[in-house]
């Protein structure tokens, strides 16, 4: 059927009364009469050649035609709708999709995006926390923050934020800890980057124990096990400033070993549009350039 010939009153008329399986119920949404609502729908019936309703004595029933009907209809004016909602304040709102690593999304983003929203209401912010592994062509990502060397195949990086990682444990093992050695007789909770803790004790001049304690794919899990008394964490403290200042957690040791960092990535083939310039701006801004020393990786 042509665009100009479909009957769009019609076509709301059936959806309605297919949501309320009701004539009078689906006319009070629509502000119009019930027999209004019904000649609608006539129309229609007659119109495409088929029975849209079984008209019952308590109501309506959807024949087989009119199922096929509403689902298709439905996601029409849903997808509609949500369009126009997107012109807040008499400027189209541009959806901005940012995957975030779990650690820097609940340690630094979320007590920042009140502040972003406030400032830059035309964006629509969605956020997708991951454990650092990102498809940003998959899962329709314009922008991921991930930790790391910044090297990605195929992907623009720029520098975040630094984030070297020291010990983080529960108040009650912090208070046995007398040094790095001491560490020898705790659980140390590990990640999946098998050198940390090697690296650490490296930084730390002390000798690295066996490493038995148990794997996490993320620093929040990581540091919400050692919260609870079971094990120490090793994690950029920066992302965990509210745990350490309600003293949840406890930093035992002043050293640390930088191993990545922060980087907002985005894939070399996406066009830079103006919501991600716009967040890519505060992101920097916000974060200070405290990884001014950071070097983009080589490619």
């Amino acid at each position: 059927m042509d665009r100009a010939q479909l009957p769009l009153n019609a076509l709301r008329a059936f959806e309605a009364a297919a949501r309320h399986l009701n004539f009078t119920r689906a006319a009070i949404e629509l502000c119009v009469s019930q027999g209004a609502v019904s000649h609608q729908v006539a129309q229609l019936e007659r119109r495409l050649g088929v029975t849209l309703f079984r008209r019952l004595p308590r109501g309506l029933a959807l024949t087989d035609e009119g199922q096929a009907l509403v689902p298709v209809l439905a996601d029409a004016f849903d997808r509609v709708g949500a369009t126009l909602d997107r012109y807040a304040g008499g400027r189209l709102q541009e959806v901005l999709t940012v995957g975030v690593v779990g650690a820097f999304a609940g340690g630094w983003l979320l007590p920042r995006l009140e502040a972003f929203n406030r400032e830059h209401p035309h964006i629509d912010l969605r956020v997708m926390t991951n454990n650092n592994r990102v498809d940003l062509a998959g899962e329709g990502l314009d922008l991921a923050i991930r930790y790391g060397d910044g090297a990605w195949h195929g992907t623009h990086a720029e520098p975040i934020l630094s984030a070297p990682l020291t010990p983080l444990c529960a108040p009650a093992v912090a208070a046995r800890l007398t040094s790095p050695a001491s560490l020898i007789g705790e659980t140390l909770l590990r990640s999946y980057r098998a050198d940390e803790w090697i690296r650490w004790f490296e930084e730390a001049g002390a000798p690295c124990p066996p490493l038995r304690g148990p794997v996490f794919d993320n620093s929040v899990l990581t540091t919400a096990t050692a919260a609870s008394g079971f094990g120490v964490a090793l994690a950029p403290a920066a992302m965990f400033t509210r745990d350490l200042a309600a003293e949840r957690l406890v930093r035992p040791f002043e050293a640390e070993v930088t191993l990545g960092a922060y980087w907002l990535t985005r894939l070399n083939s996406r066009p830079d549009s103006a919501a991600m310039a716009t967040f890519r701006q505060w992101l920097g801004r916000e974060a200070g350039r405290e990884a001014g020393s950071i070097r983009p990786a080589r490619r």
